[in-house]
């Protein structure tokens, strides 16, 4: 992670992925896969994932609750978002904030890092690369 990433860090307590994101690391990912194998995998992936609390799943909307504590016991909560772009193709944005007020030098952004990483393993052959 950059230097650039940590001093953003210290006045933002939150990030998420998009498509119109800058940092090519925090672009959507798309997988060919349909909506319902997608939440499939993605679901059985983020409960194995160690330090991830998986506190809610809601299958109809595809989205996923997570939380985790950071060393110095802040919590942050992150939501994965399945989302369907056609019946073979699906997309897949994380959102991580931290509570409080303060910035999170850069803790969000690594946990979307973690979590992509994690997916991309299970995921990587249905990858769709743009």
């Amino acid at each position: 992670m950059s230097l650039k990433r940590t001093l953003v860090g210290i006045i933002r307590s939150q990030e998420g992925t998009g498509d119109r994101a800058k940092d090519p690391q925090m672009k959507t990912r798309y997988y060919n896969l349909s909506r319902e194998r997608a939440w499939e995998e993605v679901s059985s992936t983020l409960k194995k994932i160690p330090g991830y609390k998986v506190l809610h799943e809601v299958a109809s909307v595809g989205e996923i609750t997570l939380e985790r504590r950071s060393k110095l016991g802040r919590v942050m909560d992150i939501t994965v978002s399945i989302i369907s772009v056609s019946p073979v193709r699906t997309a897949i944005d994380i959102h991580s904030a931290s509570r409080g007020s303060l910035g999170d030098l850069g803790a969000n952004y690594r946990n979307i890092l973690i979590l992509f990483n994690s997916l991309e393993k299970k995921l990587s052959q249905y990858r769709v690369v743009e």
